[in-house]
């Protein structure tokens, strides 16, 4: 009988090329990955097919508390990659039993990282999940003393890898040796590396507005402070314009400008009055195609409600609203 093996897949090539090396020494492996909010990828479409089953979990609640006060920080924006995998590997020792599995695979380089992969980093993370020697890093294991699955003989560790360091070229040939040519980016697409994203989830942060909901807003389009309570967020584009009326909720307004004008989607959340409500008309306003009219009609109502109110407003530059602008 094989012995079973968990990989934790994130989508990029480290993780791939860890699962295919334990793989390919004849262990039953089982791809995991965790789903957050700020990842975009879709794992079973985006991951070669190596011959192992993925399964995935969604930790986006578990997650969200762990960004409003990360044990060990943030690294140079918002990602506090260090709780990340402690939470990640925690849960992924707790799967252990009800998979069958007998240890643990994950892509990290040694030195990869500066925050989350230098060593004493990947020594705390494999104490503060509990996994200790159940955890086998394939690709810098020569790094490490011998895990369980080298020292019961599970894996050879002659075949375990020594890469070090920032550049890639190794995992670039070794894919290459394995016949692997498409594959995810270095960094998986996580949003909390992106400092444009980062910023605006501070801001999201200071309000206390963080929520699986205003996570999606602040995805897309552009994002104004119209009050210490309330958010308005304008589409850049059709496509940003219908996510807009696919996330409002009950209690959302949204506006658009009168329907022979091109113009944005908008999207006001929060508390909102009559100012508040003309301010936004007049935000949108701004964005809108005016076609050369003194003034337009900006349409707005209350979600649920299918009947819109008008406001008739003059024509504004976009700078008039740089002050509100996040």
């Amino acid at each position: 009988m094989k012995i079973k093996a968990l990989a934790l897949i994130s989508g990029g090539l480290d993780s791939l090329l860890a699962a295919k090396l334990i793989h390919d020494q004849g262990c039953e492996v089982t791809g995991l990955h965790f789903k957050i909010p700020f990842c975009k990828l879709n794992i079973k479409e985006s991951f070669p097919d190596i011959g192992i089953n993925i399964i995935e979990e969604d930790i986006g609640v578990q997650f969200l508390e762990l960004l409003r006060q990360p044990h060990y920080g943030f690294g140079s924006n918002m990602n506090p990659c260090i709780d990340c995998k402690i939470l990640m590997f925690s849960r992924a020792k707790e799967l252990m039993p009800e998979l069958g599995a007998r240890f643990i695979i994950t892509g990290e380089v040694l030195g990869q990282r500066p925050m989350s992969q230098n060593k004493q980093a990947l020594k705390l993370i494999r104490r503060r999940s509990g996994l200790d020697d159940l955890l086998l890093r394939p690709l810098s294991a020569q790094f490490f003393p011998p895990s369980l699955a080298e020292k019961e003989g599970w894996v050879k560790r002659e075949k375990l890898l020594n890469f070090n360091g920032r550049i890639r070229t190794p995992q670039m040939q070794l894919a290459k040796n394995l016949g692997f040519d498409d594959y995810a980016n270095p960094a998986g697409g996580c949003l909390l590396t992106d400092p444009c994203f980062s910023k605006r989830l501070a801001e999201l942060l200071s309000h206390n507005e963080l929520n699986l909901e205003n996570l999606e807003l602040l995805k897309i389009g552009r994002h104004f402070r119209l009050g210490n309570d309330t958010r308005l967020v304008v589409g850049r584009d059709e496509g940003e314009n219908n996510r807009l009326l696919h996330l409002a909720q009950p209690g959302d307004y949204l506006f658009g400008p009168q329907k022979d004008l091109a113009g944005p989607t908008a999207l006001a959340r929060g508390l909102m009055n009559q100012e508040m409500i003309f301010l936004a008309s007049q935000v949108t306003s701004a964005y809108t195609d005016t076609a050369g009219l003194d003034k337009i009609e900006v349409l707005y109502r209350q979600v649920p409600a299918a009947k819109d109110s008008v406001h008739k407003i003059p024509q504004l530059p976009k700078e008039r609203f740089t002050y509100l602008f996040i």
